[in-house]
């Protein structure tokens, strides 16, 4: 379980007047920036607005890690002191909005500390770019590069800086071996397989693809830790290559599959059959999700993302191997590259098959292979 440190604040000017909120979520260890988010609202007091920062706040790191702990850090007195229970919440139009924050993650998972305005810093910058797109009748937008594409509000983000390749060595790089699980029956009849069906184990074929990536991975040499998603497929293969490597698995539930809903189990085909409206949305949005609350790719891809920013500073400059599935193995390839997350459809991503990316300490990062499938013949 990660902790976080979210930072909301929320303007107005005229209370009331026009009006807006922003938030960033940190990790707690690190105090790196996960994810930024802002609004403007129209016409509202600045405790409505700063209500409703804590609230996106929240959500944000929701997204991220719904499992977290989480620390809130504001400068409004009014908003920590009943949002922990010490001043009594009198104004009717307040009463909602805390119901709704105390919502968003269990009892007890929060904390509440107030700061002064100068350590709030970030979250007013963003309530006043919220201000300001709003007065220019704009939706709010993150700053090129303010957080890391996977974490951005955006799903377009921009360009990244080139990568190491074309420019002076940066350090030694953090190598991420990328392994897809080997097949399931479910692989074979190209079914939607995610971390909310029936988990099933590999197929036959699939352990003898998972034990060729093992013999493979060791006459290679050089990987120095694995890591693997916790679901099934996933296991079986990294302790079949693990125990070839004389290496323990640590498992991360960030590299589990996606969770498509109503679909798993089915056929695109039978997808498209029964639900074409949420596939067709689903292949167009990032943020839509599959039919009975399944995940979004933007939801997706902050959990990955999170999860190989803790991979990387629990290993810098190693070779890691990590086993997991298609759309995470997609969305770290498209993150490296910068690429848009509609990019994971031109993709072609084998059972078994290893990809390759350096993480770089300046923050850049190198893809090096993509759907190797050479070891098994």
């Amino acid at each position: 379980m990660g902790e976080f440190i979210v930072e909301a604040d929320g303007g107005s000017r005229g209370n009331p007047g026009p009006a807006g909120y922003g938030a960033v979520v940190r990790d707690a260890a690190t105090g790196q920036v996960l994810a930024e988010t802002a609004e403007f609202i129209g016409t509202a007091t600045n405790n409505v607005a700063e209500y409703r920062g804590l609230i996106a706040g929240l959500r944000a790191a929701h997204d991220v890690d719904p499992g977290a702990a989480v620390r809130v850090r504001m400068d409004s007195k009014l908003v920590v002191e009943q949002m922990s229970g010490r001043w009594k919440i009198k104004h009717p139009d307040m009463r909602p909005l805390a119901m709704e924050a105390g919502r968003v993650f269990p009892s007890g998972a929060v904390r509440y500390e107030w700061i002064p305005r100068e350590r709030n810093k970030h979250a007013d910058r963003l309530a006043n770019e919220a201000m300001d797109a709003g007065r220019r009748g704009e939706p709010w937008r993150p700053r090129p590069q303010a957080v890391p594409p996977a974490l951005a509000p955006d799903p377009d983000p921009d360009p990244a800086p080139p990568s190491t390749g074309w420019s002076a060595a940066a350090g030694t790089p953090t190598t991420f071996l990328l392994l897809r699980h080997g097949e399931t029956p479910l692989t074979a009849q190209k079914r939607f397989s995610g971390s909310g069906g029936d988990d099933p184990d590999l197929s036959p074929a699939g352990l003898a693809q998972a034990e060729a990536a093992a013999e493979a991975l060791a006459a290679a040499g050089g990987v120095e830790a694995v890591v693997s998603s916790p679901l099934t497929r996933c296991r079986t293969t990294a302790e079949v290559v693990a125990a070839r490597l004389g290496l323990p698995v640590r498992y991360e539930p960030g590299l589990s599959e996606a969770d498509f809903g109503a679909w798993e189990g089915l056929t695109f085909a039978e997808v498209q059959q029964r639900h074409p409206d949420d596939l067709a949305a689903w292949l167009a949005n990032p943020g839509a999700k599959p039919t009975g609350g399944g995940e979004s790719f933007t939801a997706v891809a902050r959990r990955v993302a999170l999860a190989r920013d803790k991979t990387i500073a629990r290993n810098p400059g190693r070779t890691v191997l990590a086993v997991t599935h298609v759309t995470p193995v997609k969305t770290l390839l498209r993150l490296a590259l910068g690429a848009p997350p509609q990019s994971m459809f031109r993709m072609e991503l084998g059972p078994a098959a290893l990809s390759e990316v350096a993480y770089w300490p300046d923050g850049n990062a190198s893809v090096r292979r993509f759907n190797d499938t050479a070891h098994l013949g």
